[in-house]
């Protein structure tokens, strides 16, 4: 059965992406080999993706890493959005993607095309939706060397909210479990 889980990249100030959606700070620090995210990668059946993350700066817009995980990502991708194409079939509409407008439907529905294997999430709301609702399983953060200052935190609540997370046993990333 498929689990959720949410990665991204952060800033050592925790902050995935900078002032206005800004990630040309990252484009320095992609590449190279990552055990963690090679076996993320290796697990991946769908992405469930924010519209503001599906539209949204990509540090490698116009080259052969374009996309998901530096390109490398091709397969199905769900995005959650209250503001769905008006034609989903359009031409604006890649292969592959279905815009969804609620959570929970949007949850099942990438479960549902990753079959045995996992889904993740791209995008800090989105995320911060499954973890209140109780659909998010796990999270893998990986951070660089740099200092953003303002933009996306990583999580956010309105009034916080106190997360449990457990440490997979055996990973050098972060990555944890989602303590329910």
């Amino acid at each position: 059965m498929a689990i959720v889980i949410y990665s991204a990249t952060a800033s050592l100030d925790g902050f995935i992406a900078g002032p206005g959606g800004d990630m040309s700070w990252l484009s320095e620090h992609l590449g190279g080999e990552n055990e963690a995210a090679d076996r993320l990668l290796g697990r991946l059946g769908a992405l469930l993706v924010g519209r503001v993350t599906y539209g949204g700066d990509d540090p490698n817009a116009g080259t052969d890493a374009e996309g998901a995980f530096g390109g490398q990502y091709d397969g199905p991708v769900v995005v959650l959005t209250h503001r769905p194409p008006d034609d989903p079939l359009s031409a604006c509409s890649p292969d592959g993607v279905e815009f969804v407008t609620d959570l929970v439907t949007a949850v099942e529905r990438a479960k549902a095309l990753a079959g045995d294997r996992d889904v993740n999430v791209l995008g800090a709301d989105v995320a911060a939706q499954c973890l209140e609702a109780g659909l998010l399983d796990e999270v893998l953060l990986f951070f660089v060397p740099v200092f953003l200052g303002d933009g996306t935190p990583i999580f956010r609540r309105p009034g916080g909210r106190h997360v449990r997370l457990e440490r997979l046993h055996g990973e050098t990333e972060h990555w944890y479990r989602v303590v329910r």
